[in-house]
């Protein structure tokens, strides 16, 4: 019979070769033996389906003590296990012979000739080759490609070997533990990893849990000089439970427990069990765990059930360690590789918050600023930004960055420009807080308040970011969470109301005065406690400012209640009335912007086809207006009145009409029209191929194909009223 093999030394191992049950070629040979070459002892002919007879001549060696497949075929059959290196990968003097119960098997012949013993593995390989050779043996040598597992230490193969190993049969704390989370007890976020999670778990195999490491907890085992093993807590504890005399010489198991052993036991034995301590009952379970998703099974699943296995409540019942699994993504570079020391794109976070100069930087990445070739080649293949060093940005910034990224479950690719964006962020946050403080004009004494257009406005405003951000937060979406923050405290308070108190504080009577003190520093003081679980440094130091505006002595921010959601707090008709402002003001600045005129330059606005409730805001607003947009006068044309030579803008359908006599730029006021009249007839001509599918008008709901044609109808409007524009424009 021919077999192949690509280890040739563990022949001398071999102890049955295996054909597959239905290969007709072998069917007589079944049951009989074969002679094993160089060691010259029978080995029988065995029927195993793991035989694949397509593949070479459909006959397989079996060395059941050095391949992890021969040893299920071992098994099976009862084979000998034949053990012929020892633990440095040498041929064995004697070989040692296993039965398939763990057990020395005597009465086996099993005898290594003499030319190969104590030779180192591969000397060995070669010799038997040549052996083989010389005695016709040989049939032929050719490549083959194979996976072969190399130690991370030594850098050399991994032989598999016959060691005795301690094992936990796991399958049935699996069962508890796959209940857990099919019934909800437990939870993945996002909860498409509950189905990595049951695939480990519902092809679990027997966990081998000890190790040959230099550290971690001891097997708690004991050996005698005839090979006994005996299990307890302690030595003193074996001899009493196994009745042992001192004169009885006992040696403890050298391997240790495997770490995701040891680290399973976590939840619990840090709260002081098996003792049923006051910490384990008020913390036991906790709420949610946050991990990777790359040790759902080496750590999450071993936590899960050894805790329903060791901690029960008092109705017997397993309890789960933790309610909700919260995975995050892993975090790779800007190409979305993973960052190792090896590939030098490892960045640390201490650099990041503190600064690192660039020899620094070269120095962490080669190890050794005697490389200078390596430094090069490590500066050049790094971004900008690294090769000339690494600014400080601060702790908060790089929290802040970490969470605008955490979005579900997915991986991080690192951006050094979003951590720069998010320190301008915490700069922006701490010039408007000092703004604020150190408004001279500020007046916090008690008196009648008026509560201004804009008061209203940012408080509902603020409200609205509370609501968005404990929404997001009970949905572990922590980059939603960053983005509320970011959105109200740049756009909003900084951008928008800081600049609508200016006219308050310059032109208001003391009651509107007030009213936007006090809105200031009590919205200013409820985002920091809002903001402070991303910033907790910088909102803990501005608040410590902060308090004493509002009233407050608590020693710190993190002893005081996070923002709720205010039901009445939301202001519909103020949050309406400004955003119309806002686009009115936006409107105004981008045609003084197109057309060169300068900020400080008073200008007329003249407003058509004004709806009736827009008309009832500028009537009360105007005053605003004006000093918001740099205005002399506001007017609202009448239907058929002709207006002078104007550059115009659209809000809704309302026509917002500039005069510009005087300095219009007409070459620069047609090319800016153009774009408008491009911009509308692209969405005339998108609503009009919609709505001539058939497919989309059939399956459309009413409601939909009527908010298409109203769209429709706005466009066609608008872009009518700036094809008049342009007419009159290009007539000058």
């Amino acid at each position: 019979l021919v077999v192949a093999t690509t280890r040739p030394e563990t022949m001398l191992g071999d102890t049955a070769v295996a054909v597959h049950p239905e290969d007709e070629r072998y069917q007589s040979l079944i049951g009989k033996t074969v002679v094993l070459p160089l060691a010259n002892r029978e080995i029988p002919i065995i029927a195993d389906e793991y035989v694949d007879r397509e593949f070479g001549t459909g006959v397989v060696k079996i060395t059941p003590a050095h391949d992890f497949n021969d040893y299920e075929v071992g098994k099976r059959h009862s084979l000998p296990m034949v053990n012929v290196l020892t633990l440095n990968a040498d041929i064995r003097d004697e070989a040692e012979i296993i039965g398939t119960d763990g057990k020395p098997l005597a009465g086996y012949e099993a005898t290594i000739p003499a030319d190969y013993r104590g030779l180192e593995r591969f000397v060995a390989r070669k010799k038997i080759v040549a052996d083989f050779e010389a005695l016709g043996l040989l049939d032929e040598i050719k490549p083959h490609d194979l996976k072969v597992p190399y130690g991370d230490r030594g850098g050399v193969p991994i032989e598999p070997m016959l060691t005795d190993q301690w094992y936990v049969s796991v399958k049935p704390l699996a069962d508890v533990a796959i209940k857990a989370v099919e019934d909800g007890e437990i939870q993945f976020v996002p909860k498409q990893y509950e189905n990595l999670y049951f695939s480990w778990m519902r092809d679990i195999q027997d966990w081998c849990i000890s190790r040959q490491l230099w550290w971690g907890h001891r097997i708690p085992a004991w050996y005698d000089a005839e090979g006994n093993v005996y299990v307890a807590r302690n030595e003193e504890e074996v001899r009493s439970k196994y009745s042992l005399d001192s004169t009885v010489e006992l040696k403890q198991d050298e391997d240790v427990l495997d770490t995701w052993f040891s680290s399973g036991l976590w939840t619990f034995s840090t709260l002081g069990w098996p003792e049923q301590t006051k910490e384990l009952k008020m913390f036991h379970p906790t709420d949610v765990l946050i991990t990777g998703f790359d040790i759902i099974f080496f750590w999450v699943a071993r936590m899960i059930m050894f805790t329903m296995h060791f901690v029960k409540d008092e109705n017997g019942k397993p309890q789960v360690p933790f309610k909700t699994v919260y995975v995050t993504g892993l975090i790779r570079d800007e190409q979305g590789q993973k960052m190792s020391k090896s590939k030098g794109n490892v960045l640390d976070p201490i650099d990041m918050i503190d600064g690192i100069s660039l020899e620094d930087l070269l120095e962490k990445r080669t190890g050794n600023m005697m490389q200078p070739q390596l430094a090069e080649k490590i500066a050049k293949a790094t971004r900008k930004e690294f090769v000339d060093g690494i600014a400080a940005h601060g702790t908060d910034a790089l929290r802040f960055t970490l969470a605008a990224l955490a979005s579900n479950g997915r991986d991080i690719n690192w951006d050094m420009k979003r951590l720069e964006g998010y320190r301008n962020f915490c700069n922006k946050l701490w010039n408007a807080s000092r703004f604020v403080l150190t408004n001279d004009k500020l007046d916090l004494s008690e008196g009648e308040i008026e509560f201004s257009l804009a008061d209203r406005w940012i408080q509902s405003e603020f409200n609205r970011t509370v609501e968005t951000f404990r929404n997001s937060l009970s949905q572990y979406r922590f980059d939603l969470c960053a983005n509320a923050i970011y959105e109200f405290t740049w756009n909003q308070f900084c951008d928008w109301y800081l600049e609508l108190t200016k006219p308050v504080f310059a032109n208001g009577n003391a009651a509107q005065i007030r009213a936007a003190s006090q809105t200031l520093v009590h919205v200013l003081e409820k985002l920091l406690r809002l903001a402070h679980p991303l910033i907790p440094f910088i909102t803990e130091e501005i608040w410590q400012k902060v308090k004493g505006f509002v009233g407050i002595t608590a020693d710190s921010i993190m002893l005081q209640p996070f923002p709720q959601v205010e039901e009445n707090g939301f202001d519909l008709e103020a949050e309406a009335e400004i955003e119309w402002l806002k686009e009115v003001i936006v409107a105004v600045r981008n045609i003084r912007a197109e057309s060169n005129i300068a900020p400080s330059k008073g200008l007329d606005l003249l407003f058509r086809n004004l709806s009736a409730e827009n008309a009832k805001i500028l009537e009360k607003q105007t005053a605003l207006l004006k000093a918001m947009a740099k205005l002399d006068n506001v007017q609202v044309l009448a239907a058929n009145e002709t207006a002078p030579l104007a550059v115009a803008k659209l809000v809704g359908n309302a026509e917002l009409l500039v005069p510009m006599a005087g300095f219009i730029n007409k070459e620069a006021e047609l090319a800016r029209l153009t774009k408008e009249i491009e911009k509308y007839q692209n969405e005339v001509k998108r609503i009009e191929n919609k709505l001539s599918n058939e497919s989309f008008v059939a399956k459309a709901p009413e409601a939909v194909i009527a908010k298409e044609r109203e769209k429709q109808a706005e466009y066609q409007s608008g872009l009518e009223k700036i094809q008049e524009q342009y007419k009159a424009i290009e007539a000058l």
